[in-house]
């Protein structure tokens, strides 16, 4: 893995080779200016003393993670239209902080809902005067694309984006194909007759038909679940109470009046849960962050005025 050199004016110049780096140091002719990554400063040259080759920095966005490569291009002296051969330099692995800024914003409204309704219930109630500019994204998402930025420490010339798109129904239904798209899951329905439909009228933990049933998350809100279709079922009042925010394995293996429910109805905890998870549909929120994002970050990197070339990269 190259070092990032930076010149005496804190300009970036060369990545150079580890050994190089150790030798600038042990001379002298080098400060450490940062840790992760490593990077160093040139105490005795400047932008104007060396001679940059075109580099490039290509990017492979994620939800969660996204892959930085830095590379050298060396362009081909004999066939101009032979592409240019590109030499790493350095791979990372940008990891996003998207989960931990959403807790923080939902703690902060937390905090203010509590001062709103105790400290300061004197105050008179103002109109909603917050608007939301166009192309706004959450922050959670939006630090996604001011986090997958061109290289700082590095005389970047070119970047390379995979363009990713997820095919959000493809991934539900890998049949799908024509008018299909036009036709989701509640063509003809409403949500809670097609739950109902769907689990036979009864209770999806316990098997009781004889009584109320409620709509019920399989992955509770308080623990990211969302509120589409695949993720909601129906179930009695006393399973829709008992299973509160816990995962089905935890729900089923451990409440005692579940189990009880089930012995009187001749079923087992086993096949029960069995029979909701295969229920269950692929988790979309990843793909579905990928796509609100993609062309916010494209624009964010034709900001930086370097020839940005895109590719289509594999679409599900």
């Amino acid at each position: 893995m190259a070092v990032f050199v930076l010149g005496k004016n804190k300009q970036p110049l060369m990545p150079c080779s580890e050994k190089r780096a150790r030798l600038l140091l042990e001379r002298g002719r080098a400060a450490v200016v940062n840790l992760t990554p490593f990077v160093i400063r040139l105490r005795d040259r400047c932008l104007s003393d060396c001679t940059l080759q075109p580099t490039l920095l290509a990017a492979d966005p994620g939800s969660k993670e996204t892959g930085l490569a830095l590379m050298r291009l060396e362009e081909n002296a004999t066939d101009e239209q032979t592409p240019a051969t590109r030499h790493g330099l350095c791979l990372f692995q940008l990891v996003h902080r998207g989960f931990q800024i959403r807790q923080a914003l939902e703690q902060r409204a937390g905090f203010r809902r509590r001062r709103r309704s105790k400290n300061l219930r004197y105050r008179q109630p103002r109109f909603d005067n917050r608007t939301r500019k166009k192309g706004w994204l959450p922050p959670s998402l939006q630090h996604r694309v001011d986090t997958t930025m061109a290289c700082r420490w590095a005389p970047v010339s070119h970047l390379n984006m995979e363009l990713v798109r997820f095919d959000l129904q493809k991934m539900e239904n890998p049949e799908i194909s024509g008018v299909e798209y036009q036709q989701g899951t509640l063509l003809g329905y409403e949500v809670r007759e097609y739950l109902l439909e769907k689990w036979g009228r009864e209770c999806a933990y316990c098997g009781t038909g004889d009584t109320p049933l409620e709509i019920e998350h399989v992955v509770a809100k308080s623990r990211d679940g969302s509120s589409r279709v695949a993720n909601l079922t129906i179930a009695c009042h006393d399973c829709n109470i008992a299973k509160d925010n816990q995962s089905l394995a935890d729900f089923f293996a451990t409440d005692k009046g579940l189990k009880r429910r089930l012995k009187a109805n001749g079923l087992s905890a086993e096949m029960r849960l069995a029979r909701v998870q295969r229920q269950l549909k692929l988790p979309l929120r990843d793909a579905a962050a990928v796509n609100a994002t993609r062309w916010a970050l494209y624009g964010s990197l034709k900001t930086t005025g370097l020839p940005v070339a895109v590719g289509s990269g594999g679409r599900t």
